[in-house]
């Protein structure tokens, strides 16, 4: 079989240790480095020295990002390769034969590197992630919330259809703050929601005591922390979209698709999906992500409406 890259080091990499193996035409050399920063300079100095102009790794956790952000800053062109693709074949047993048998594989091209953004794109991806696990939070605090109003016998969420409305979380703020009298709590009531005093009036009407309380001052308490942290999170993706902002508007434009999603759908395939998925085939992927990431949100919706209302 053709070689068609000279220099070539395959990786092993763990999260205290990395094996790094290089293949030249000289030879092979064999190395273990520690994963603290300092040791990883003298890994990119090893590799520099060597004239490496390729390096592989597995795509073990979270552990080759501090390795690409190396290699992405000296230039130098590295594949991050799913381990299922490598480790089909046996008897490679130790960190010095994996490393080996990546740095053979990547001399060969016969490798396949998975999909790495650029760094900006790596931290926007994060960045709407980490926003999406709180927004997610969230409506779990939400459902707890209607919990806790049925352990009270509160029926709050059987006349108003958001617990977390205006008029409702007024009602909701009064009550942990110790107030019971359904009429005084029904007062809150704004708008349209005037109507249904009187249901409310018996909605209210429970045995709540101070555990309910707490639970309620505490839930509503980290729920408006959830919203700050999310407001902040939605200006700091805003301001790393700016500059395509066509791209969200145009995605925005599309049924069902908010400006959350894409933002998502930005971070998670970037803006150049011609050069990342240039055939149907390779977008398959992609298309699966987007299918099940609108299935997720559909299907979050209507478990928090099914919650909070009859």
């Amino acid at each position: 079989m053709d070689v068609v890259i000279e220099r070539a080091c395959g990786m092993d990499v763990h999260k205290d240790n990395i094996t790094a193996c290089i293949i030249t035409p000289e030879g092979k050399e064999v190395q273990t480095f520690s994963t603290k920063t300092v040791f990883l300079l003298k890994l990119i100095d090893w590799v520099k020295q060597h004239n490496c102009t390729h390096v592989a790794m597995e795509s073990t956790s979270v552990y080759w990002k501090p390795i690409v952000n190396l290699l992405e800053a000296e230039d130098i062109e590295f594949l991050v390769v799913n381990a299922q693709h490598m480790k089909a074949v046996p008897g490679r047993k130790t960190d010095v034969k994996d490393a080996e048998w990546i740095a053979k594989l990547l001399r060969h091209r016969l490798l396949k590197a998975s999909y790495i953004p650029d760094r900006n794109q790596r931290e926007l991806r994060e960045l709407v992630r980490y926003r999406r696990s709180i927004i997610e939070e969230r409506a779990r605090q939400q459902n707890r919330i209607q919990k806790v109003l049925e352990g009270a016998n509160i029926k709050l969420g059987s006349v108003v259809s958001d617990v977390l409305g205006v008029s409702a979380r007024d009602m909701l703020d009064a009550i942990a703050d110790g107030e019971e009298d359904p009429e005084k709590l029904a007062n809150f009531a704004r708008r349209t929601m005037k109507k249904k005093k009187e249901e409310l009036e018996l909605a209210l009407k429970g045995y709540i005591n101070s555990h309910q309380r707490l639970m309620l001052k505490t839930i509503l308490g980290h729920i408006d922390f959830l919203t700050e942290q999310i407001e902040m999170l939605d200006q700091e993706a805003a301001k790393r979209v700016s500059s395509h902002q066509e791209d969200v508007e145009i995605l925005d434009s599309i049924p069902g698709i908010a400006t959350r999603m894409a933002e998502q759908i930005l971070s998670e395939i970037g803006t150049d999906v011609k050069k990342q998925f240039p055939t149907a085939a390779i977008c398959v992927p992609g298309q699966a992500w987007f299918n099940r990431m609108k299935v997720q949100e559909k299907g979050n919706r209507l478990k928090l409406k099914k919650e909070t209302s009859i």
